[in-house]
């Protein structure tokens, strides 16, 4: 099974003792989670959410533990390594990914470390598609699951930034190595409309907030942005934070996320453009973007916020949202015809914007 950064650190935060924790209709115990899978989705999405029993695993480290964040990096949760395990997903997983052979090389652009990816058969055309991983800025990193598929699917070649996790690094260091390496792409000859932006979660906002930090420094934009489930706030603020608190597969603020949000920023900058950019001020140009979201997400806020940001200051941006998917649900039910529909889209859109 392929899964997102993000995926992996929901996995971290602590659970509730068995007897606070609700049981669901199959009699099983959940983290405060609501298991309720849907019958408007796929047949492949409602088997992957039937196995997602809610954020679970480990005590997450104090926000400026630098070792103890490093420990715990590795750790993959149960529920995502029994979905992989299971036969008929990890088959449908395998027999998708083939479809998409890639190659990848490391490097190093603008001083900072990237992984370059290309479908087998891409071609250069003059154009690249630049991703920012997810994994709630403490975890993930450069080697990108799904880049074969994203390559193959896109004909782009892909540039994966290997930034400086927190809290090794804070917010101001994370987004200049994503602007140097934006920077270093037109150093090589790269027209900026001719570049594309990927961003996932912790990515999709790093993403956003980089983009904001090069127009504010008058440099070239890049030509298309495209933010997946992005934490355009990394404060509790939004609907979706209170309402989608028990029905998110994944993931938990208060177990989870504020310990992340205050290792990446502190809280009196939590609320920085740069960091958050929901916060910022799209009036001055921005780049179109899409944004990609399912209705399962706690981020699902973020992605109303993030488009009405841009929409409301003239700018160009679409929501694109799919019933009953978790966060970054593109990774969790790879395979599945909403990863298809969601990908579909983006090459539409892909088309539509970068390199005009």
């Amino acid at each position: 099974m392929t899964v997102g950064c993000c995926a992996l650190l929901a996995g971290w935060a602590t659970p509730l003792s068995a007897q606070a924790r609700p049981k669901n209709a199959g009699g099983s115990t959940t983290s405060s989670y609501e298991a309720y899978v849907p019958e408007t989705i796929s047949p492949e999405a409602q088997q992957v959410l039937r196995m997602m029993t809610g954020p679970q695993g480990l005590p997450l480290p104090a926000p400026n533990d630098i070792e103890g964040w490093k420990k715990i990096r590795n750790y993959v949760p149960p529920q995502l390594k029994a979905i992989a395990k299971n036969p008929e997903i990890s088959r449908r997983t395998s027999d998708a990914m083939k479809r998409y052979p890639s190659t990848s090389k490391k490097g190093n652009l603008g001083g900072v470390a990237v992984v370059e990816i290309a479908s087998e058969k891409w071609q250069d055309n003059g154009k690249v598609l630049v991703y920012v991983h997810g994994g709630g800025y403490v975890t993930g990193g450069p080697d990108f699951g799904l880049g074969g598929w994203v390559s193959g699917e896109t004909g782009l070649r892909i540039v994966s930034i290997g930034y400086t996790l927190a809290p090794e690094a804070k917010w101001n260091q994370a987004t200049d190595q994503v602007v140097a390496v934006l920077h270093a792409l037109e150093q090589q000859g790269y027209a900026p409309k001719n570049i594309a932006v990927l961003g996932d979660s912790a990515g999709g906002g790093l993403a956003a907030g980089a983009v904001l930090k090069m127009r504010d420094e008058g440099l070239g934009l890049p030509g298309v942005l495209v933010l997946w489930s992005p934490w355009s706030d990394i404060t509790e603020t939004g609907d979706t934070y209170v309402t989608l608190k028990r029905a998110d597969p994944l993931l938990n603020y208060k177990l989870l996320l504020k310990r992340a949000a205050d290792a990446y920023a502190d809280p009196k900058d939590q609320k920085n453009p740069y960091v958050s950019p929901v916060y910022g001020d799209y009036s001055k140009g921005f780049p179109p973007t899409l944004i990609q979201g399912g209705t399962k997400d706690i981020f699902l806020s973020n992605c109303v916020r993030e488009y009405r940001a841009i929409d409301s200051a003239g700018g160009t941006a679409v929501l694109d949202l799919y019933e009953g998917m978790p966060h970054v649900f593109q990774g969790i039910v790879f395979g599945a015809p909403e990863a298809q529909q969601s990908m579909v889209k983006m090459k539409q859109f892909l088309a539509t914007y970068l390199g005009k």
